[in-house]
């Protein structure tokens, strides 16, 4: 009896590692020290120290469900944007710049191919948000999972200016709401699509006219990442008071966590376009508006809180980063909440 009857492959890790390196050198920033195959990642503060009050930022999150349809595609190689964005989103959202970033990839059987792809993904990722991937792990599990699925999450570390957090404490009534373009519907709500929709690989590869492409090439479509799209309002001189990602729970779990006490948001439906997907999944599976805002983006990845004085370039900032935005909303006193009309 050895290791490799036991169900795990030694070599096969080896072989990963090999076929991931190409991917992971093209992320890498000047404060990365060493090379990918140590017992840990190791990143430069020097100059970090630079700053007045350099303030460390963390995001950690999984893709969840929206990996069983790449598993019925047999598609690996965006997952791991989705991973990335999830993180770095969230690190982005509070005002600052990713750093670094580690995965961790759990599969029932390693096939380096497969794991390379999923790599390859996440190193694009990175790629997008200017983060640099300093390593990771990817955990043979057999017996605990089957052999062709495998579970993807990771961290991100960033680093943002203490004055320039981005807290939502000075929003007042009269900000507006800008919203940014989402990609689809990102990474999550997926246990519901899964139940409106029929997951087989027939059902998946079915050409939607109001789509313009097949149901899993929309339903796969990566998670936008809107590290660079925030960086440009912030390169314009425009002060953010609040950023909400638009993740699970949607609008009416996300949009009240940027907002302070007394301050109510209110969010116009016909503001912007609902992108067919939504209205294709609404339309299927009977869903009202309410579960939708709840659960969605609904077209949009990223909503802010700005002076209506800095509408204009806020929206020219994020035109500039190949962005596309609306005016969704303003806030109002009231009670902390929002409120979809």
């Amino acid at each position: 009896m050895d290791y490799r009857k036991a169900g795990v492959d030694i070599e096969a890790g080896y072989k990963s590692v090999e076929l991931m390196k190409e991917h992971v050198k093209g992320t890498m920033r000047p404060e990365v020290l060493g090379g990918l195959g140590g017992f840990s990642g190791a990143f430069s503060l020097k100059e970090i120290q630079k700053m007045e009050h350099p303030v460390l930022l963390s995001g950690t999150d999984g893709v969840g469900t929206k990996l069983k349809l790449a598993f019925l595609l047999d598609k690996h190689d965006t997952i791991g944007i989705d991973c990335v964005a999830m993180c770095v989103n969230d690190v982005a959202c509070a005002g600052g710049e990713p750093l670094f970033f580690l995965d961790y990839i759990a599969c029932g059987k390693n096939y380096p191919k497969k794991i390379a792809e999923i790599v390859k993904g996440v190193a694009e990722g990175c790629k997008q948000a200017g983060a640099a991937l300093i390593g990771g792990e990817t955990a043979e599990h057999p017996g605990l999972m089957p052999e062709d699925e495998y579970d993807l999450a990771g961290f991100a570390v960033g680093v943002a200016e203490e004055k320039e957090l981005i807290t939502g404490e000075h929003i007042q009534p009269g900000d507006i709401l800008i919203g940014i373009a989402s990609s689809g519907v990102h990474s999550n709500g997926f246990s519901l699509v899964r139940k409106v929709f029929e997951m087989t690989a027939q059902s998946l590869h079915t050409y939607y006219d109001e789509l313009g492409t097949t149901l899993g090439e929309a339903l796969l479509a990566p998670t936008r990442i809107y590290v660079k799209a925030l960086k440009s309002v912030k390169e314009a001189g425009v002060t953010v008071k609040g950023c909400s990602h638009i993740t699970g729970g949607g609008f009416y779990e996300n949009i009240p966590r940027m907002l302070p006490e007394g301050i109510r948001a209110v969010v116009k439906k016909d503001s912007y376009e609902v992108p067919a997907v939504f209205r294709l999944l609404q339309s299927r599976g009977q869903i009202t508006d309410e579960m939708m805002y709840n659960t969605y983006n609904m077209g949009l990845g990223m909503v802010l809180a700005v002076s209506p004085d800095d509408k204009e370039r806020v929206m020219e900032a994020l035109r500039a980063a190949g962005e596309v935005s609306y005016e969704v909303g303003c806030c109002e006193a009231g009670e902390k909440g929002v409120t979809i009309c």
